[in-house]
């Protein structure tokens, strides 16, 4: 066991060295980056937001259960169902039909499109339906359906809030899936929490709509942001899935920001055909149910290039382009639960969690000197070696800091002492049977081996269930805990071992006192 190759010796520091020389990048500034990796500090560390949002499907749904009018009606036509008083009531369709068996037969059908066919081998089904009285049936999604549903909007709503962030030039943000509904926005050293929680806020769904002179079927009365009153078409001239590009601008002539758009070659067309066939009309463009603006259609655009106005700021209109660029959410955005750190609150974390580090830091090597003289010095030399390693594979991986992961690296500093405890006391146990020194150190090594494996491995698990099962800053611990454990493995029968092998095989076989 204190035997080593000259390859052994090589590795381990080489090792070692590699390692610890990543520690030493978070010290370097910002003019002068050698190699641009750092530990990132949490949210608790440096101050930010902290956003548990919700999304709202019943709109999705509303709009989904219509979507399946068309190919229902045309099935029950095709297998010569009759069907009347068919109606759309909030999430569900209702309609009556003559023959209720044969409809039975029809809805569980492998082969027809009334409902999803078969999903892995659960017969779980996207429609379900119930019996009413008077043969009318309610058909509706089932829960496999509403959970799909929910599922595809959720995943849909997290890479667009992380678009919109992303836009906004935030570093380092967190965003998570939480249950089936939720998502969690962390965003360290946020100076405008405000102007995040308005774009998370906004669906974002742009459309464009001609202007109506009467209130007629088909019209609608919406409200613009100057307060006046429209009567707007519901028919979609255009959508936002058309834009390819939306920037804001400053408009020459009246020297006031506006936002710049870009159409796809399908849109280009689409507003083409509109502006050339209704010049002299209104268009109205409305953004969430609201009219930003209603330019009167002077000559036909068929650029694909456009401009949207409305009296913006310059913020105004630079998160306008930032809601267009990003896409429109599925859903509705709701804010369930809000938390601010103040950057202040986070200085004073950093100052406790480094103080107590170092108060137990100095207590240890002060016990390690006191308790095994030479060999606490070893030990105290192998702890700091931990310490430059952990923070070295940190600085790799680009880790994110929090005050639990601070708990993690003291934590590690006593358990990196207690493995050289364990081997040492083991050694003092040899040194009273075992005449030959180097034979004591060697047996003391080999004995104490499987306790400390033991010791740090079942800790190890608990930190891989913590880390796959935790969340924020309980991963944070787990992660600095699980590096430190494995810091303290290589340090101590590595680095620890070959400084020890040093002085037992330089003694000459006289007494050393442990």
């Amino acid at each position: 066991m204190l035997n080593f190759s000259k390859i052994n010796i090589i590795l381990i520091y080489l090792i070692f060295i590699i390692i610890s020389v990543f520690s030493v990048l978070n010290l370097q500034s910002k003019n002068d980056i050698i190699i641009d990796k750092k530990i990132n500090l949490g949210l608790d560390l440096q101050g930010g937001s902290y956003l548990l949002l919700e999304i709202n499907s019943d709109s999705l749904i509303e709009e989904k259960i219509q979507s399946k009018v068309i190919p229902i009606k045309k099935l029950l036509k095709e297998n010569n169902l009759n069907y009347q008083d068919f109606k759309i009531s909030n999430k569900n369709l209702i309609f009556s039909v003559n023959d209720l068996e044969k409809f039975e037969l029809l809805f569980f059908s492998k082969k027809d499109n009334l409902v999803n066919p078969y999903i892995d081998n659960y017969r779980s089904f996207e429609l379900d339906y119930k019996e009413l009285d008077n043969n009318f049936i309610e058909i509706s999604f089932s829960k496999f359906g509403l959970l799909t549903i929910n599922n595809s909007a959720l995943k849909q709503s997290i890479e667009i809030v992380r678009r919109r962030i992303d836009d906004v030039g935030t570093k380092e943000p967190t965003i998570l899936q939480r249950g089936e509904k939720r998502i969690l926005v962390e965003l360290p050293g946020l100076k405008d929490p405000e102007r995040i929680k308005k774009l998370l806020g906004k669906t974002a769904q742009l459309n464009f709509r001609l202007v109506s002179e009467n209130l007629e079927f088909g019209v609608e009365e919406l409200i613009s942001e100057t307060g006046e009153v429209l009567k707007v078409s519901k028919r979609i001239v255009m959508s936002g899935e058309n834009l390819i590009d939306a920037q804001p601008s400053i408009q020459n002539q009246k020297n006031e920001p506006v936002v710049s758009f870009t159409l796809d070659r399908l849109g280009a067309q689409k507003f083409g055909r509109a502006t050339t066939d209704n010049v002299g009309r209104r268009l109205a463009i409305v953004l969430d149910g609201k009219i930003v603006s209603a330019p009167n259609i002077n000559e036909p655009i068929t650029s694909g290039n456009g401009m949207i106005s409305g009296n913006f700021s310059f913020q105004e209109a630079t998160d306008l382009a930032l809601l267009l660029r990003s896409g429109a959410l599925p859903t509705p955005l709701s804010v369930i639960e809000e938390r601010t750190v103040g950057p202040d609150l986070g200085e004073d974390s950093i100052r406790s969690g480094i103080t107590s580090l170092i108060v137990g830091f100095i207590l240890v090597i002060l016990f390690m000197l006191y308790k095994y003289r030479v060999f606490g010095l070893i030990a105290n030399t192998a702890l700091i070696a931990n310490l430059l390693m952990l923070v070295g594979v940190l600085t790799i991986l680009e880790a994110t800091l929090t005050l639990p992961g601070i708990a993690g690296i003291i934590l590690t500093v006593g358990m990196a002492v207690d493995a050289n405890v364990l081997i040492f006391e083991r050694i003092k146990e040899e040194l009273k049977t075992e005449k030959s020194i180097i034979h004591a150190f060697d047996t003391g090594y080999s004995k104490a081996k499987i306790t400390v494996l033991d010791a740090n491995i079942t800790t190890l698990i608990a930190a891989i269930i913590l880390f796959a099962f935790g969340s924020g800053p309980v991963k944070g611990f787990a992660i600095t805990l699980g590096i430190g454990i494995i810091t303290t493995l290589f340090t101590a029968y590595f680095l620890a071992r070959h400084l020890t092998s040093l002085v037992v095989l330089n003694s000459n076989n006289r007494e050393i006192k442990i």
